[in-house]
């Protein structure tokens, strides 16, 4: 089920994430496998690295509401227990300063050691091109 909502969420994607989709999927070259909207322990994650266990989201307005910021927090306490850290970007952010945040995000992925790959999250052939040597 969860393979089903990611896929419908890649296809309902703000602006602010396919703003920063083009500008991560180009990381590629650079060695860096990213996903976007990637089922995981229940959760649509928004991008993530599952090699550097990096995961970053970005956030709307409703993020800032109380009840969200109680979810949002539970659910990256579960990611951290998984070993994941999480970034967290204001759509705002993405729209107006888009070189930040990427350095921000390309940092992180720089700091973070390659990590096996986690039990039922082989590498995924779909977002950003094909894994297999041609």
């Amino acid at each position: 089920m969860s393979v089903v909502r990611a896929g419908a969420f890649r296809k309902a994607m703000t602006s602010a994430e396919v703003r920063l989709w083009m500008r991560l999927r180009k990381l590629r070259a650079a060695g860096f496998h990213i996903r976007r909207q990637a089922p995981f322990r229940g959760y649509i994650l928004d991008f993530v690295c599952f090699d550097r266990r990096l995961v970053v989201e970005v956030d709307g307005d409703q993020h800032g509401e109380p009840e969200q910021a109680v979810h949002d927090a539970l659910r990256d306490q579960v990611l951290r227990r998984e070993g994941f850290q999480t970034l967290r970007f204001w759509n705002r952010a993405v729209h107006e300063d888009i070189d930040a945040v990427m350095d921000v995000i390309c940092h992180a992925l720089a700091a973070a050691s390659p990590t096996r790959p986690l039990r039922g999250h082989p590498p995924h052939e779909g977002e950003g091109g094909s894994l297999r040597d041609d």
